[in-house]
């Protein structure tokens, strides 16, 4: 099955933009099938950032072992960046576990997921 999803804003003569999905038979609903539209936007607002802010595109190097390295500490350094944004701005898109739901009833301290170390 086959959807073309088309965004036509109220005051515009013509639709600003268009997407097509091939869904085969699992049904969504609308509201989830703009949200995996719109993913791409955010997709490629990431790889700029990842570019711009991070200097994923600043490796001069000649053998594969450092481009692998230096992409993995690009990667590393902007997931590390977008828990802390999540969890200092509780994002709709991006869910964190909160260290406070892991109180532990019996100290009442918060702790690391791993529950060895108290998160401070």
């Amino acid at each position: 099955m086959e959807w073309l999803l088309i965004e036509w804003p109220e005051n515009a003569i013509a639709p600003s933009d268009y997407w097509l999905a091939q869904l085969g038979e699992q049904t969504l609903g609308l509201r989830r099938l703009v949200k995996i539209a719109r993913a791409r936007w955010r997709v490629e607002m990431d790889y700029r950032e990842l570019k711009e802010e991070l200097g994923l595109d600043h490796y001069e190097g000649r053998h594969w072992l450092g481009w692998n390295h230096h992409v993995t500490l690009v990667s590393m350094a902007f997931a590390f960046l977008r828990t802390e944004q999540a969890r200092a701005k509780k994002n709709a898109w991006c869910e964190v576990l909160d260290a406070a739901a892991d109180a532990s009833p019996t100290t009442g301290q918060a702790h690391s997921p791993r529950g060895k170390m108290p998160v401070v």
